[in-house]
């Protein structure tokens, strides 16, 4: 009689939780995509340069900085005064960084890496403003963005 009544009862897994999680990962990734892709300045005219290959390295802190011709600093579109706003991203990674190394102090090296997407007219003393400014605020590392070929630059 028990073995009738077992065989009655069927286990079904609740696949609610699943399904909400799954829902709550495409969000996420969908909001950090568009931030990310949002902080670039497609106006540009990037460099071609023949040789130019992506980065290898996946860094996780990254501070994007898109310098036009002139030497302006453009931040989601906006233009920002290039000093003021490089001090208050080392300030944040300065904080940040503190979390995992209290003696870190203003002006040591940050863990964070600066990509400089300039344009291709962009005088190399406007832009050696802007590396200056980022190396007195603590940042050392540095990338250049660059096209690979004309094919990229008619885009």
């Amino acid at each position: 009689m028990s073995a009738s009544a077992h065989l009655s009862e069927k286990a079904e897994p609740n696949l609610t939780p699943i399904l909400d999680m799954v829902f709550q990962l495409i969000t996420f990734f969908m909001l950090v995509v568009n931030f990310k892709s949002a902080s670039l300045d497609m106006s540009l005219k990037l460099p071609v340069v023949g040789s130019a290959m992506p980065s290898d390295s996946p860094d996780r802190d990254v501070l994007v900085l898109n310098i036009d011709q002139d030497g302006m600093l453009h931040v989601y579109g906006q233009v920002k005064d290039a000093a003021t706003y490089i001090a208050s991203e080392a300030q944040t990674a300065l904080r940040t960084a503190q979390l995992e190394n209290p003696d870190l102090k203003f002006g040591d090296e940050l863990p964070v890496t600066v990509v400089i997407r300039a344009d291709r007219a962009t005088p190399f003393r406007l832009l050696n403003q802007v590396i200056r400014a980022c190396q007195a605020s603590g940042f050392r590392k540095f990338q250049y963005r660059a096209m690979s070929g004309p094919s990229e630059a008619a885009r």
